[in-house]
């Protein structure tokens, strides 16, 4: 081995950098070629990248169908509240990334977990005696996907599987199949609100199960699960012995006649990481700040987890420090009123027997943009066929308006099954 010598001219106590030479007191090095390697150009994409898919962007993006020219087109596939501009955020959710820009405070890094004043807001925001938190227990991320991503990082290795629900958000399937993880699909019960069909979710468990996915309340379906279903829920994860990633970033956001409960306050026993953020309750999706909330209390996950998930978050050196300093603000001075402007999703059904001329829910919507120029996601996207998704948040003049070219949509295509004439004349 080569002796290398490395020479400083600096002034005084202060060497400079630019002045550092380093001598080799041996062979140098030739470029030519390497044993063993022939030199040419082979640059390939990832496994990873190859593996990453979203099945919305793969079907939407394969339809090819151009909307009626002669209507408006009104698109009700996308799940972002502030693309119409009718449902602003709060101006106290405003002003204080106004006060956090102009203090000067949070130009430079913060720690990757998030600051610690930062998470003991969000610590205190959702502690209760039924489910305490610290702002130990807390990681701040780069919104609610990310937390998702850090959760099953943390939780499951390449070869492993995790349980997700069919139908659901399909980010789940895209960051685990990018990271070598089998996606196990458990059924949802349209006939009882979408309520998780127990008895499959847990046939699926095997000894590579590695965390079990619950969303609630629900992306697509819009629904809401009860106590005594969240209570099924955990006694299944509590005889399976399997952590859950509990999807929560749609809670509080349910309709009067419904009540969204924790699940981590409804059991001791389970290690749960529980995602939520911004960018739903506060109408800001592009402000990206989510977290991860850590309900441990038997010390199941121990300090490895915890230990994984700070690794992890350093990957990309933590959230938008900006959003982190108004985070206080945002959490103490947004108003009730403000939340009244529920964000939530509709589900609507096809019977695909009384379209016939349709082959499945691609086709059924592909339709709908051409002749009504209206855009709606075929229930494919989450995995669950002859439905399709409604976003609710644009502006109430166009959802009428949609409403009604479904409704001549369906009028004109629509034939009763054979001995139904009768009851569809009615």
């Amino acid at each position: 081995m080569d002796p290398y010598v490395i020479q400083m001219h600096g002034h005084g106590n202060l060497p400079s950098v630019l002045d550092v030479h380093v001598n080799t007191a041996g062979r140098i090095p030739v470029p030519g070629k390497m044993k063993g390697r022939k030199a040419r150009w082979s640059v390939r994409p990832s496994d990873m990248s190859n593996k990453t898919c979203n099945p919305i962007r793969a079907i939407v993006d394969s339809m090819k169908v151009k909307p009626n020219p002669n209507k408006t087109t009104i698109s009700l596939s996308i799940g972002d509240p502030t693309v119409f501009g009718n449902l602003p955020t709060d101006q106290e959710v405003t002003q204080a990334m106004k006060d956090a820009l102009d203090s000067g405070k949070y130009n430079g890094y913060a720690p990757s977990i998030g600051y610690l004043s930062s998470r003991e807001e969000v610590a205190s925001y959702y502690h209760c005696p039924e489910a305490p938190l610290e702002a130990k227990d807390v990681i701040l991320t780069s919104g609610c996907s990310q937390a998702i991503e850090l959760c099953l990082a943390v939780l499951a290795n390449p070869g492993q599987n995790i349980l997700v629900p069919r139908p659901g958000f399909p980010l789940y399937r895209t960051l685990a199949e990018s990271m070598g993880i089998e996606v196990k699909l458990y059924n949802l019960l349209p006939e009882k609100s979408w309520e998780i069909d127990l008895k499959h979710l847990e046939s699926l468990i095997d000894e590579k199960t590695a965390c079990l996915v619950v969303n609630n309340p629900s992306n697509p379906c819009g629904s809401v699960f009860s106590r005594n279903h969240l209570q099924k829920i955990l006694a299944v994860a509590t005889r399976q012995c399997v952590p859950i990633l509990a999807d929560e970033i749609y809670g509080d956001m349910v309709f009067s006649d419904s009540k969204f409960e924790p699940l981590a306050t409804l059991s001791s026993n389970v290690p749960i990481l529980s995602c939520g953020g911004l960018a739903k309750r506060w109408l800001v999706p592009g402000w990206r700040l989510g977290w991860i909330l850590i309900h441990d209390r038997r010390d199941i996950f121990g300090n490895e987890i915890r230990d994984g998930l700070v690794k992890l978050s350093q990957r990309i050196l933590g959230p938008c420090t900006l959003v982190q300093g108004a985070l206080k603000s945002i959490l103490r001075r947004t108003p009730q009123e403000f939340y009244h402007n529920t964000l939530s999703f509709l589900k609507v059904g096809i019977e695909m027997e009384q379209f016939p001329e349709f082959e499945n829910d691609v086709e059924f919507t592909e339709r709908l943009v051409a002749e009504q120029s209206v855009h709606c996601l075929p229930g494919m996207c989450f995995e669950y066929r002859n439905f399709f998704r409604v976003v609710i948040t644009v502006p109430k003049v166009m959802m009428l308006e949609a409403c009604s070219r479904i409704q001549e949509f369906c009028e004109q295509h629509y034939q009763c099954a054979e001995g139904t004439q009768e009851e569809c004349d009615k």
